[in-house]
């Protein structure tokens, strides 16, 4: 099996495509293309229990058959996490969110430079196998390596999961440097626009309810009462804090 990575690029502009496979492979990447949304589906879901399944995604939004949105989500419902960069011309805040929320890992509006698609890749693959540093203010599981202890939940940024006493929970790409990111500044109150510059690298004219709607999905994670959050605090018009355990 070759060890280069495989990318699925799921883009049905085919001159679009055409230019994402050659510049992909130059860069010496492996590609496997679909251009139909259930016939992607179809093949993600087939290649997700095959030998050899795809390293990464580049998923279109707008397909014939079934869109971008419904083909991740249906992807996470099904227990893949393969990291999913979307490439979108809707750059509109609602969609951005929708894609999130789907379990997307990061979007990339259209038109969009090499240089920046690129860019994107690498930070999805080396987030995937970054090895986290425990912050000092967490308890340390010392049968579990690379593992945290938060309210009785084992969060692992090795496998990128959370071990609920009732349940498993797997984390996109997005949630886990949301999550990280927070953990390794305990009491300290970072704004919203520190969170989209350093987390996600995107403008701080974003709209930040992407980020809202994450923090209310890390809190049902991680929260014994979602509502009334004791580690994930809201500081009213400027961003969050992380409160560790006592």
């Amino acid at each position: 099996m070759s060890t280069q990575p495989l990318i699925a690029v799921v883009e049905d502009e085919e001159h679009l495509a055409q230019g994402l496979l050659f510049n992909l492979q130059a860069e010496g990447y492996r590609t496997h293309h679909e251009s139909d949304g259930d016939a992607a589906l179809a093949w993600l879901l087939d290649a997700t229990v095959s030998a050899e399944p795809p390293t990464a995604i580049l998923l279109d939004v707008m397909l014939p058959g079934r869109d971008g949105f419904s083909i991740v989500r249906a992807l996470r419902d099904s227990g893949c996490y393969t990291p999913v960069l979307l490439l979108t011309a809707r750059g509109r805040t609602e969609d951005i969110v929708e894609g999130f929320a789907a379990g997307a890992d990061d979007y990339l509006p259209k038109p969009f430079d090499l240089n920046v698609l690129f860019a994107r890749i690498t930070g999805l693959l080396r987030r995937m196998h970054w090895h986290s540093a425990t912050p000092p203010s967490l308890t340390k599981a010392p049968e579990l390596p690379e593992t945290l202890i938060l309210n009785g939940r084992t969060i692992n940024f090795d496998t990128l999961e959370i071990a609920a006493p009732d349940k498993t929970i797997h984390l996109t790409l997005m949630e886990a440097d949301l999550l990280r990111y927070l953990l390794d500044h305990p009491e300290r109150i970072i704004p919203r626009k520190e969170l989209l510059e350093n987390v996600w690298q995107v403008k701080e004219d974003t709209d930040t309810r992407a980020i809202d709607n994450f923090i209310v999905r890390l809190r049902r994670y991680l929260e014994t009462d979602p509502v009334h959050p004791e580690h994930l605090i809201t500081v009213r018009g400027v961003g969050y804090r992380f409160h560790p355990e006592v």
